[in-house]
């Protein structure tokens, strides 16, 4: 049963970053453009970066100083990730879900958002970091290399892990 919204239910963009599969030293990520990347779809009402035990502080910090709510977990971080998406969507907290990953291990949350009607946004780390069936998945896709992708290429390298 889809959730009830009324005019004071928050709308905006619920923006979840895993942050052990976006922040790698071969994928040159910048958490502004990430963020940029689902503000084009709206208002932010959440920014979260998931993090494991080994972060660094500086990447904490530096993720802080940007406006993310860094969220540290010594389990998995794809787990606490899904849970807490699964739960924005179940409580109508959002209007559009943008998950910044290459792992189709969130195909099952964005299928669920999009079950309640959210609109929902992949945003893979480059071109050879993309999980076509994530993108696949969601209402929108964009690869931070730029481009703007419609989900009706051919298959051109999952990059799943």
């Amino acid at each position: 049963m889809e959730p009830s919204r009324s005019d004071d239910d928050p709308v905006g963009v619920a923006l979840f970053v895993d942050g052990p599969n976006v922040l790698r030293e071969e994928f040159d990520v910048d958490l502004d453009d990430v963020r940029v990347a689902a503000e084009a779809e709206g208002q932010l009402v959440t920014t979260r970066l998931y993090l494991d035990e080994h972060a660094t502080p500086g990447l904490i910090q530096a993720a802080e100083a940007r406006g993310f709510e860094v969220v540290v977990t010594s389990g998995d971080v794809d787990v606490k990730l899904a849970v807490d998406a699964a739960r924005f969507a179940a409580e109508g907290r959002m209007s559009t879900l943008a998950i910044a990953s290459r792992d189709t291990d969130f195909k099952p949350v964005v299928e669920t958002a999009n079950g309640y009607g959210i609109r929902t946004l992949a945003i893979a780390p480059g071109e050879f970091g993309r999980s076509d069936a994530l993108r696949n998945a969601t209402t929108d896709s964009v690869t931070l290399d730029g481009s703007e992708d419609d989900g009706d290429d051919e298959n051109d390298g999952d990059g799943e892990s």
